[in-house]
């Protein structure tokens, strides 16, 4: 029996709103065995995200993912030579689909045939199976209706530029142009708003950010940031003089206009601040190298990042994302910004250092969430590596068995709650993770500890510091009860005090300690 071989489908997206997709590329999308799409090593794909509300269950992902964009690579061919060998590849992977009999839909941006990488499948495969270019709007249309007045009118010419070109061909052809439109902005914006200014543009000109999604900005091109300007961004040099006011310095909508749920595009009914969430995310000790794969997807899935200061400084940088970073004593404060966000439609990740729900801000933001106001806003909590066992793991298992975690802050609770509960942590004979030892303000808790253990502990009780742990400052010592010194300990140092069956192994270096599961009986 022969198979009949599978259709291919370009499918043009349009420029970002999933509402501005056709009816006849969403009947492919939702009608198609196989579903391909492009994207960066990320792993973030643009256009599965506005093909999402369209795509059905079960159905089959070609994730066609580019080895370079604009880094170096080492590959014999250069750049190029790495390219040409992944569109080769991918092409052949969607062969395979075709030849059993599956048709493919290929995602693409805008329009397929204008400046997308569907165009390098279709030169591969459009010779071997039957093929169809489904047309999409283009950001340049986006852009224009962004600004809301006419690009060219009459018998005016529009010039459709990359922003690649060398300086000296840009300027040229903004000076001989009616109207442009420069594409693939980025890292290249530098360069195009010297050309602007050189041919004598700049003051005419217009720069769209993200045209037509939740996230559209719209600025005169002469006040860009240079180092936020991200790849989907168009610079738009109108042909007739605007009679209508251009709404320029209109900033990203992400709190006003929320982006729009998959239900909300089907016209489905969707509660009050449908698509957006609170993720409270937990970032580990300090090394990147222990961010799980959930957190790093869940930050960059992220529009909003909302934490201490110093743990917003810790993630990556995000074009178009917005990072609410604050003081370490606003806690409630910071929860209710983030269910606030989210109940406005923004996905908001609530950036805690180590696990969330340790002395962190699980708690906070789950606690906050009871208040009725913020009924219907889901809060997901993804958690992280403790500082506690990332102490424990570079000395061996001093937390082997049982064990208490206690934080020596008295800025929640009162010492004499601290001071009981260590007594009674002592007196039960577990090893014991204390958190926030102490502080610029608070320095006397450590010895305060150090006396209420030593009435239920012998003085040679091992006693590990580590500071900074996973951080460029790291530090671990192991030393005992006895001689522990409370100068030595700040807030950035975690101490884990061993119970009676903890034993250390003094000829490692550094010294092995673990706490055994075993009792004599």
């Amino acid at each position: 029996m022969t198979v009949r071989a599978g259709k291919l489908f370009g499918v043009g997206l349009g420029p970002g709103d999933p509402e501005l997709v056709t009816v006849k590329a969403a009947r492919i999308i939702a009608e198609a065995d196989v579903i391909a799409f492009h994207s960066a090593r990320h792993g973030r794909s643009i256009s599965r995200g506005i093909a999402e509300p369209y795509m059905r269950p079960g159905q089959l992902e070609e994730h066609l993912i580019y080895p370079v964009t604009t880094e170096t690579t080492d590959h014999p061919g250069g750049y190029q030579g790495a390219i040409d060998e992944f569109y080769a590849a991918a092409a052949e992977r969607l062969a395979g689909h075709l030849a059993a009999g599956r048709s493919v839909a290929l995602l693409a941006a805008g329009d397929p045939l204008f400046y997308s990488s569907y165009m390098h499948m279709h030169r591969r495969l459009a010779d071997r199976f039957d093929a169809e270019i489904v047309p999409g709007i283009t950001s340049v249309s986006a852009a224009s209706a962004a600004l809301g007045t006419p690009l060219v009118e009459g018998e005016q010419v529009l010039t459709v530029l990359p922003a690649t070109l060398p300086a000296a061909e840009l300027t040229r052809r903004l000076a001989d142009s009616d109207a442009a439109a420069i594409m693939k902005l980025g890292r290249t914006f530098p360069a195009v708003r010297k050309a602007l200014a050189d041919s004598g543009r700049l003051d005419r000109a217009y720069y769209v950010e993200r045209a037509s999604t939740g996230r559209e900005r719209v600025l005169t091109a002469g006040e860009v940031d240079d180092a936020h300007v991200p790849y989907f961004a168009i610079t738009v040099v109108p042909g007739p003089e605007p009679t209508t006011p251009v709404p320029a310095r209109r900033t990203a909508q992400t709190d006003d206009r929320p982006h729009r749920t998959a239900a909300a595009v089907r016209g489905e009914p969707e509660p009050a601040g449908a698509g957006g969430e609170v993720v409270v995310v937990g970032l580990g000790p300090g090394d990147t190298r222990w961010t799980t794969p959930e957190v790093t997807a869940a930050l960059a899935a992220a529009t909003d990042l909302v934490g201490y200061t110093t743990y917003i400084d810790r993630v990556p940088v995000r074009a178009g994302q917005h990072r609410h970073a604050s003081d370490n004593r606003v806690e409630s404060e910071r929860a209710a910004m983030a269910l606030d966000l989210a109940r406005r439609g923004a996905r908001v990740a609530v950036v805690s250092s180590g696990d969330p729900g340790v002395f962190a801000m699980a708690a906070a933001v789950l606690e906050e969430s009871a208040n009725p106001q913020w009924a219907g806003v889901p809060v997901r909590v993804l958690p992280g590596v403790t500082a506690a066992n990332a102490v424990a793991s570079r000395v061996g298992a001093p937390l082997g068995h049982d064990y208490a975690t206690i934080s020596l802050s008295d800025r929640l609770k009162p010492w004499e709650v601290v001071a009981r509960r260590l007594a009674a942590v002592a007196a039960a004979d577990m090893a014991i993770a204390v958190y926030n030892p102490a502080s610029s303000r608070r320095t006397w808790q450590v010895g305060a500890m150090k006396d209420i253990l030593l009435e239920h502990r012998a003085p040679d009780t091992p006693v590990v510091l580590g500071r900074d742990v996973g951080g460029p400052a790291e530090t671990v010592r192991v030393v005992s009860l006895g001689a522990l010194d409370p100068a030595e300990v700040d807030m950035r140092t975690l101490l884990i005090i061993g119970a009676s069956t903890t034993a250390v192994v003094d000829a490692a270096e550094p010294p092995r300690v673990y706490t055994t599961r075993r009792y004599e009986t």
